[in-house]
């Protein structure tokens, strides 16, 4: 009688319900709603062309590694359409506060002027994010969930990197096209720089990030109860 292969041991993912999620959740949360306002804003750096959410948004991919890694699939697609719904419902308060009547004395009225020009195109920003972040981060934390299924707790910062490289790629083209024209954008070589400095500098912020990420990464595992029982329960703790 031949012996039967041994099974090939699940990857080990921590219980969602724990405190660190809610933390990571929601500064996921406020990094989107924040970018998104900041993304309306174009802005000229020398010969660089990017928005006012430019060095926030790589924060995002952070959390959505971090959440991925640790969590899971699930948990990380629970983060990302959590920050999205929070995103919709601030655009909808944005633009009932721009709907209110205000006061009609002079300083009133410019005031209002600016929170509307300020506030009004959000939701198309907020548009372009939705498309670019749900497509970006699925793609990034389908290529982690499967890099960690083959190669388990071995090779993080290799899951890092390449999840990172095309989830980006996948995010800049579609925010870039849609927001470009928010953003003040009319030309293809304008979009052209808009998107390869876009691409360029997040993937950049994120790859310099990577000791960080590693470093909060093993600490939440080692202080998560049901990360631990489960590597335990896998042989590899």
């Amino acid at each position: 009688m031949t012996d039967q292969p041994a099974p090939h041991p699940e990857p080990v993912y921590a219980d969602r319900g724990s405190s660190h999620y809610d933390i990571v959740l929601t500064l996921m949360c406020v990094v989107v709603i924040i970018s998104n306002i900041g993304g309306s804003k174009g802005v000229q750096l020398g010969p660089i062309t990017t928005d006012g959410g430019f060095f926030l948004f790589p924060l995002a991919y952070v959390l959505g590694d971090i959440t991925t890694e640790i969590y899971g699939l699930r948990a990380a697609r629970r983060g990302i359409f959590m920050g999205f719904a929070m995103a919709v419902f601030a655009v909808l308060c944005f633009w009932l506060i721009i709907a209110l009547p205000g006061f009609s004395d002079a300083y009133s009225t410019q005031h209002d002027a600016a929170i509307a020009g300020a506030l009004g195109p959000v939701w198309q920003i907020v548009l372009a994010s939705l498309c670019a972040f749900v497509a970006g981060q699925m793609t990034n934390s389908l290529i982690m969930v499967r890099l960690k299924a083959r190669y388990r707790e071995r090779g993080l910062v290799g899951r890092l990197m390449g999840s990172t490289g095309v989830g980006e790629a996948v995010d800049t083209v579609i925010f870039c096209t849609i927001a470009a024209p928010v953003v003040g954008i009319t030309s293809f070589g304008q979009w052209a720089n808009y998107a390869f400095f876009g691409f360029l500098w997040k993937t950049l912020v994120e790859y310099a990030l990577i000791p960080v990420t590693t470093r909060v990464i093993g600490w939440v595992k080692k202080r998560e109860p049901s990360y631990q029982e489960q590597l335990a329960a896998a042989g590899e703790a």
